[in-house]
């Protein structure tokens, strides 16, 4: 694939990049930056979706090595999530060639609007330094519900994923929002694994920008990670709502010039 990308037009997608590293590391949402900023790059709407995969996948990484040196990630959660997860995004990947994404901006934006609410009104659960395991098979089935669903929605549309996955694992499984953010990386690397993986096999990702942006998307996930770890819950909760908080401004600006046409 032989797209022309300037050098100064490289340089700021990294800078996107990085940005985006950090805040998704935390709170989810890195793809409301990356993503715009590669189909203002000129990139056409497939191949920009598979680039912005192409790095976010080491960012997601990153920050899931981060979290589990942090003692955050728990391993029989994981081994759960993360093919539950992989099923999920292939599945909603294949979905997406039968149905529009368009038709979810609606419902995803109420969704958006009522993690909102929840957050800001949620009293926080106390915090958990470590990872004490979940009632089994209890936590092992509801998290492997989590993933399978929202992994499902971000291979099929995508918006919102870690914010969502940090909100499940938090609401349903009792955890800490920092704690949930390791959970969330945990389905959210093994997504961008399912859709780098399509996305490459048919050849629209843009390897010559997508690799340096990988470099600075996985240096601002690492920062990300070490922030979230030592700022706790009170950090996460206040960035996900302003992730949350954008994501309302963007679909629902979408919604509004949908139905406008």
């Amino acid at each position: 694939m032989d797209l022309d990308v300037s050098a100064l037009k490289l340089g700021l997608l990294c800078l996107a990049a990085l940005s985006a590293g950090f805040v998704d590391a935390i709170a989810g949402g890195g793809g409301l930056i990356t993503l715009p900023a590669l189909l203002t790059a000129g990139l056409p709407t497939h191949v920009a979706l598979g680039t912005n995969k192409g790095q976010s996948v080491f960012g997601s990484g990153a920050a899931l090595v981060r979290f589990a040196r942090a003692g955050l990630v728990d391993g029989k959660l994981a081994r759960v999530t993360f093919p539950f997860g992989l099923l999920g995004a292939l599945g909603g990947a294949a979905l997406v060639l039968l149905l529009s994404p368009e038709v979810l901006k609606p419902l995803v934006l109420v969704l958006l609007i009522a993690v909102a609410v929840f957050l800001a009104f949620r009293r926080a659960p106390p915090r958990q330094d470590g990872v004490e395991p979940s009632p089994r098979p209890r936590a092992q089935a509801i998290g492997a519900l989590i993933a399978l669903g929202i992994g499902t929605y971000d291979g099929f549309f995508g918006p919102g994923t870690g914010t969502f996955l940090i909100v499940a694992f938090s609401s349903l499984l009792g955890h800490g929002l920092a704690r949930a953010s390791a959970d969330a990386k945990v389905v959210n690397f093994a997504s961008n694994l399912a859709s780098i993986t399509l996305f490459a096999l048919r050849g629209v990702v843009l390897w010559k920008v997508a690799l340096p942006m990988a470099a600075a998307q996985f240096t601002g996930a690492w920062l990300g990670a070490h922030v979230a770890v030592k700022g706790g819950d009170r950090l996460v909760r206040i960035v996900v709502l302003g992730v949350v908080a954008a994501l309302v401004l963007k679909l629902g600006r979408d919604v509004w010039f949908n139905w406008a046409a």
